[in-house]
């Protein structure tokens, strides 16, 4: 008998060292980094953060040309990537396979329009990119082998803001609504919200009978959230530095419920603003201040939603464009693309304060995408 204990105890320590890191210790977490690649990088990097809060590189995983924003498939097999840039009127969308330290790259698409900034999959597989200076909305689908297919549909934007960043359409994010069929786009440049409803079957966008919503003139929409229990919205506006709850009514329609400036009473200088996440439990929002450079902490109210500011974290460094919430909510994660570095901060669940962990060097990081899921409830 005890040399069949021994013999397991052989197994299953056998199996461990085999076992990828990841995989010995659930508490690591890998993420993939985008990048512009106009200077020293060459597209897209691996990292690691460990569950003291370092940050751990692991190298260059593909080769690509700006790929300034990454999504992962729903069986975490397949990455995609945009490629910012325009060649011949539209930009790309690049799959791959993730295996080891290495993405293979496996099909290209065009993306529909000038430099797609955004990229996101839903359940089914659907894809949906944004092209900023297209000013338009493509859907795509990538099967389970990871190949993405041709360009689907293409919505095209119409209008104009009041300010020389929205003389014409701008598409900056487009969103899968969870539990439907819904698709938001966030248009910076028409200074709206379009809303879509994609028939799966004829792989196409029809306009919601709702079609649009403005925001406030010059505010510049770009991103936005969903919260985990509530028909709340919450949308980060880069040009006038605030962010919108917009709540879904009874009927369906989406109204907007006020706004709340991302930055610290005072404050005088330049400032756009660049991402937005919440927390897990749906208590907490933050958004990154690119001039400011920091991320300014909201608490939800559980009633309606509004937000009230709790504070502001300096990024150690410089325009945080992208930033990104550890899977399990412990951690928070910011590119800080002028200054080349990526920083990580502990995050309190009770408080939403950060605090100060630890940063590495990263060429012009502009996307954090974890591996291993979504940000789970606290």
């Amino acid at each position: 008998m005890k040399i069949w204990y021994v013999f397991v105890a052989l197994l299953f320590w056998g199996a461990c060292l085999s076992c990828g890191p990841e995989e010995r210790n659930r508490n690591t977490h890998s993420f993939y980094v985008g990048t512009y690649t106009d200077g020293e990088s060459q597209g897209i990097y691996k990292y690691i953060l460990q569950p003291d809060g370092t940050l751990q590189p692991t190298g260059l995983a593909a080769i690509s040309n700006n790929p300034s924003f990454l999504a992962m498939s729903r069986d975490k097999r397949y990455l995609l990537a945009v490629n910012e840039i325009n060649r011949n009127g539209t930009g790309r969308v690049n799959s791959y396979r993730i295996k080891d330290d290495t993405l293979h790259m496996i099909s290209q698409s065009p993306s529909g329009g000038a430099h797609p900034c955004f990229v996101g999959v839903n359940e089914a597989g659907f894809v949906l990119v944004a092209n900023y200076t297209g000013g338009n909305t493509g859907l795509l689908k990538i099967d389970e082998e990871g190949v993405l297919s041709d360009l689907l549909d293409l919505k095209q934007h119409q209008g104009s803001g009041i300010t020389p960043r929205q003389k014409g359409p701008h598409a900056h994010s487009a969103w899968f609504e969870p539990g439907g069929n819904g698709v938001i786009s966030v248009d910076l440049g028409t200074n709206e919200l379009w809303f879509f409803q994609m028939d799966a079957t004829r792989q196409i966008l029809e306009p919601s009978n709702q079609q649009k919503l403005s925001m406030t003139p010059g505010a510049g929409p770009r991103h936005l959230v969903f919260h985990p229990h509530n028909p709340w919205i919450y949308v980060v506006n880069e040009l006038n530095a605030t962010v919108t709850l917009v709540r879904r009514t009874s009927a369906g329609r989406y109204e907007k419920a006020g706004s709340v400036s991302t930055l610290p009473e005072g404050y005088e200088g330049t400032n756009k603003c660049a991402d937005i996440r919440i927390s897990g439990d749906g208590k907490f929002v933050y958004a990154s201040n690119r001039g400011h450079n920091s991320i300014a902490i909201f608490q939800v109210d559980e009633n309606d939603g509004s937000l009230h500011p709790r504070g502001h974290q300096s990024v150690q460094g410089k325009w945080p464009r992208n930033f990104s919430l550890s899977p399990e909510g412990k951690y928070l994660i910011v590119a800080n693309r002028h200054s080349n570095n990526l920083v990580s901060f502990k995050r309190d669940p009770s408080t939403g304060l950060l605090t100060y962990s630890d940063q590495t060097e990263a060429p012009a990081p502009v996307c954090i995408l974890f591996r291993n899921g979504t940000v789970r409830k606290n």
